[in-house]
């Protein structure tokens, strides 16, 4: 087989055509890769190889067949397979030896490519941002699919004489096996036959990443030995020797159990960097434990996407993939373009119908030839499952951030967020939260979105301290406190303490100070800001928080409109920002806050942590630190908006105003008597079992706004500035924290490292590295043809 395998590169090495095939396979990949717009990787802006791995396929349909087209049909055509035959060789050797060439003649053309890893790491910013873990797999994958190739080719070169046929079969077979299986996936009458598991693609994609799943390999491997035991059939049958030997027979018995084998077990190995695309073994359970059909459409489809929403597009296509691979089939995707082909009419229906359903439409302005472009785009994703709906937002978009970390924020929350979904959609029971009421709380409408925003995953309603009885209270999973205004009762503080104490969890967004814009504007422009006697000091001191009775003022704040006079009998409105109304920019790293947007809010005051033992507390949410606290009473004047405010005055530590406690409470009742007008038994437990609760200083935090006409506005959106904060992200967070113990939304923590290229040195440098890739690699061919003539002159010069 070794005589055969070197007797091959030796005689391709050694013609001309070699070498022109090869230079012409690395001046097109060259091309695409660094020159044409629409692929390269220049402009795609990322330090990765994706375009190298997503191209090179297409171009081995043309190259492999061009290497392997003469390896039998030449032996053949010039009567040389009979010479073959008379050495002591068998029809394996002779096959394996020619295959294990066209192998390595395949990886003598990819070597050439490694120009391109070498330019994208000096490219990176900072220099070296490459994911060579991801490469490495990603050339595996690349390998995988030549090989396969190869023997695709080595059988076309088994069936005739004549190399352009060869060649023609050739591919077409790789094309089919590539791509065709897919295709005729699409087809209606085939779609439930799942024959893109057939095909080449669906298993390339996967390890191209840099994922080595076993059933991949397993895939290439039979696909790879299907078509070198059909060229030894071809060659038996043309020697008219006995088709069905012990051997063949054993060879067609392994690679039916290796395909049983990669069908009932396998495991992955993730060469990334970060790992991110090993899933969590939380996801993997939900996936694994599917008892119905689970489909998602994916609405993040369509052409003349900018770069980053190409990256997001495939981190979706791929997080689905990994999640689908633990499914046992029950989980089904499809990407979808809601706006192809619709007049305007009909888009902005389709758009208005997306909106109801929670997946709302955002407008992205991005720069292409002919200037900045907008583009409307539903960046989001619908999980169905039993007539169950929920909506999945793939972007997380947050103030500060440019488009580029927006992007990998979102990459790195999808397992969370597809697995959250998944499991919302799937579950039986829903657990159930409680809003209090009888407090002068926030009203139904201005909950109304907090509560619809929670249904799709909750049992939702409204809760009676003074009535509920203490069993009832028992089955919430949750308990929201919403901006009382009215003093709590000593048997409602008992109740509360009490549920606490066997486990319950407590979200508190309370206002210490009274103080409200429309009373500012109903009274002349000013208000006194006073305490509030709510009667939950003692109860939250002796948990380990104290909200104090102020004010925060801060730089970084919302705008709120005022009116600065009229013209010609209209009023005219500005907006201008108002100290008081804080806009929180999460900056901890723990799930329930990471990566959200701004938070917006009304008068929050100061939070004060306390030394209290067995309680550890995180602190979630802080003002800005250009701040200032105003102790009340105080004096609130919308004058102050004439003034604009002296950065010096606001420079301060940023002040706590969301705190998230964790651990055994001592209870308030501890050593005291049951409250008057308890009429059932309820037996006071001193300490609690292990449990948490979130301490907000604002109970605005969960208000959405009412128009004029009554109708309430999304948790979080602004309608005077038309702004989206992230509200109701963060209920939607504390929620899942608070009532699942399974750590799910711990993978909000997941990390994927943004490796962007140097732009600026793009701009300065684009033509030197487009000359350096696209001449680079031809010019090592050339230096290589130039060595091996030298070699073959000297050794036959005499």
């Amino acid at each position: 087989m070794l005589s055969i395998l070197k007797k091959e590169i030796t005689s391709y090495l050694s013609s001309l055509v070699a070498y022109v095939t090869i230079g012409v396979f690395l001046l097109v990949l060259g091309l695409f890769l660094w020159v044409f717009p629409d692929s390269s990787i220049l402009d795609y802006g990322y330090a990765g190889l994706e375009s190298l791995f997503s191209t090179a396929p297409y171009l081995f349909m043309f190259l492999i067949p061009a290497i392997t087209m003469r390896s039998l049909a030449e032996e053949r055509k010039e009567g040389t397979f009979e010479l073959l035959f008379t050495r002591p060789l068998t029809d394996w050797q002779i096959i394996l030896g020619k295959y294990f060439a066209a192998v390595l003649l395949i990886l003598f053309a990819l070597m050439p490519t490694l120009v391109y890893y070498f330019s994208v790491n000096t490219l990176g910013t900072p220099q070296g941002n490459i994911d060579t873990g991801a490469v490495i797999g990603s050339y595996i994958g690349l390998f995988l699919l030549g090989a396969a190739f190869a023997a695709i080719g080595l059988f076309a070169s088994s069936v005739t004489k004549n190399q352009i046929i060869a060649f023609t079969i050739a591919v077409f077979l790789c094309f089919f096996f590539y791509s065709g299986f897919d295709s005729l996936s699409q087809l209606l009458s085939l779609q439930d036959l799942g024959l893109q598991n057939l095909g080449i693609t669906e298993h390339y994609q996967s390890v191209s990443r840099g994922v080595l799943d076993t059933r991949d390999l397993a895939y290439f491997i039979i696909v790879t030995d299907i078509f070198i035991w059909l060229t030894l059939f071809v060659i038996i049958r043309q020697r008219k020797k006995k088709l069905f030997t012990t051997t063949m027979l054993g060879y067609t018995g392994i690679l039916l159990v290796i395909a049983f084998i990669s069908n009932i077990a396998f495991t992955r190995f993730d060469f990334t960097t970060e790992k991110r695309y090993t899933i969590s073994p939380i996801s993997k359970q939900i996936m694994d434990s599917l008892q119905q059909p689970v489909k998602v459409t994916v609405y993040l489809q369509g052409n003349n996407f900018p770069a980053g929403f190409k990256r997001l597009q495939g981190a979706t296509r791929d997080m689905l993939s990994d999640l689908q691979a633990y499914s046992h089939r029950k989980l089904q995707f499809e990407f979808v373009d809601p706006l192809k082909g619709q007049s305007q009419e009909q888009q902005n229906s389709t758009l208005q119908n997306l909106s109801d359903k929670g997946l709302t439409p955002q407008t992205w302005s991005f720069k292409t030839d002919d200037g900045v472009v907008q583009k409307v785009l539903v960046s989001s994703a619908l999980v169905v499952s039993g007539g169950k709906e929920i909506a999945v937002n793939l972007l997380q978009r947050r103030i500060g951030l440019s488009d580029d970390e927006s992007i990998n924020n979102s990459i790195q929350n999808l397992e969370y967020a597809f697995s959250s979904a998944i499991k919302k959609a799937t579950s039986g029971g829903k657990p159930i939260i409680g809003f209090t009421e009888g407090h002068n709380e926030l009203t139904d409408l201005q909950l109304h979105y907090a509560m619809k925003d929670l249904a799709d995953g909750y049992e939702v309603g409204r809760v009676d301290l003074a009535t509920i009885p203490f069993k009832g209270l028992l089955q919430l999973k949750l308990l929201v406190i919403p901006k009382p205004d009215k003093k709590f009762t000593e048997l409602e503080k008992f109740k509360l303490d009490q549920y606490i104490m066997r486990g319950g969890r407590v979200l508190w967004t309370i206002d210490q100070v009274n103080a409200e814009l429309d009373s500012l504007r109903g009274h002349g422009g000013e208000q006194l800001a006073f305490a509030k006697q709510l009667n939950l000091d003692d109860q939250l001191f002796r948990y380990g928080v104290r909200i104090n009775y102020d004010l925060i003022a801060d730089m970084n704040c919302s705008q709120i409109p005022v009116s600065t006079g009229s013209v010609g009998g209209q009023a005219q409105i500005q907006m201008l920002p108002w100290l008081f109304y804080p806009v929180f920019i999460p900056m901890s790293k723990h799930p329930v806050v990471k990566n959200l947007d701004g938070i917006s809010s009304e008068f929050a005051s100061t939070i004060d942590l306390l030394e209290t033992k067995n309680i550890k507390k995180t602190v979630l949410l802080t003002s800005s630190p250009y701040n200032k606290k105003m102790t009340t009473p105080h004096v609130l004047s919308l004058q102050a908006l004439e003034q604009e405010p002296n950065p010096k005055e606001f420079q301060s530590l940023p002040k706590t105003v969301g705190v998230l406690l964790e651990g055994e409470f001592i209870s308030n009742w501890r050593n005291r008597p049951l409250p008057e007008g308890l009429n059932e038994q309820v037996a006071i437990q001193p300490e609690s079992k292990p449990t948490k609760m979130i301490v907000i200083s604002d109970g605005d935090i969960l208000k959405n706004q009412v128009g004029t006409d009554g109708s309430p506005y999304p948790l979080g959106y602004d309608h005077y500035t038309q702004q989206t904060y992230g509200n109701k992200n963060l209920l939607l967070n504390i929620a899942d924290y608070m009532t699942d113990d399974s750590g799910l939304i711990a993978l909000r923590t997941k990390e994927v490292k943004m490796r962007l290229l140097n732009r600026a040195r793009i701009r300065n440098e684009k033509m030197y590295w487009q000359f350096v890739n696209t001449a680079g690699p031809l010019i090592l061919v050339l230096i290589c043809a130039i060595f091996q003539h030298y070699i073959r002159k000297r050794k036959y010069a005499h």
